[in-house]
């Protein structure tokens, strides 16, 4: 179980969120949502330990009950936590499927230990194109930098793509419809939540609208404002919210 318990953080001598409790378990997609400014972004980045959001120590956040509110980020992608970004960045000169190979290789040796023998570039590759094909990507993106040329809709498939190569426990998607045209929200959204019954993880997924949860569904839905959840409920709230607004929840 992913468990965050009165998180309150600061940034820039601000304080952003005031204590904010939500529980996840494995296979669950749960959907936040709220006006802009109220915390969601900033939730998404305390989770995986910004290094500029101070977190107040009372404050924790667990994996299967252990705190990890002081490990680094890649400790806490060894536990088990993912995120994709809302702007992934382009890293020109970082080949796109050697940054996978290494990621997965990296993270799956932590995990599993001295006996875990790393794939080699060619059984990585046949394994990446197998998942690539959820994904509706082509095998050519393989051949390219990190994120270098990538249109919006390509950058947040290849966010997906590396959830569906590390295999986490949980997983937060941070504004992944912002940008997407229909039909790369469409294989988006089906994506995540194919890994999310094939692999057992439960997402977060963080939204101002409604349309990506038509696609994925989710059973939790939470009401983010003035940095406090104000409102959970199932796939109801999010009709409302999408229908009444954010001032009227």
């Amino acid at each position: 179980m992913l468990e965050i318990k009165n998180l309150k953080v600061r940034r820039d001598e601000k304080e952003i969120l005031k204590g904010v409790n939500l529980s996840m378990n494995r296979g669950e997609i749960h959907a936040l949502m709220g006006p802009n400014g109220s915390g969601k972004s900033t939730l998404a980045a305390s989770l995986m330990g910004h290094p500029d959001i101070i977190v107040e120590d009372s404050s924790e956040i667990l994996i299967d009950g252990i705190n990890i509110k002081e490990m680094s980020p890649d400790q806490r992608a060894i536990a088990g936590l993912f995120l994709a970004f809302q702007y992934p960045i382009e890293i020109p000169g970082v080949p796109f499927l050697e940054f996978l190979r290494i990621s997965y290789n990296t993270i799956m040796k932590a995990r599993i230990g001295e006996t875990f023998r790393p794939l080699s570039p060619y059984k990585f590759k046949q394994m990446a194109v197998s998942k690539m094909k959820i994904l509706k990507m082509d095998e050519s993106f393989l051949d390219r930098n990190l994120n270098e040329g990538f249109s919006g809709g390509e950058k947040k498939k290849a966010e997906i793509l590396q959830m569906s190569i590390l295999e986490p426990k949980y997983a937060i998607l941070d504004e992944t419809d912002s940008g997407l045209d229909v039909s790369a929200l469409k294989i988006v959204a089906i994506g995540a939540k194919k890994l999310s019954e094939e692999f057992n993880i439960g997402i977060l997924v963080i939204t101002h609208y409604k349309r990506i949860l038509e696609y994925l569904k989710p059973t939790h839905v939470h009401l983010l404002k003035d940095g406090v959840i104000q409102k959970s409920g199932g796939y109801e709230l999010a009709e409302a919210l999408d229908q009444k607004g954010y001032e009227d929840a």
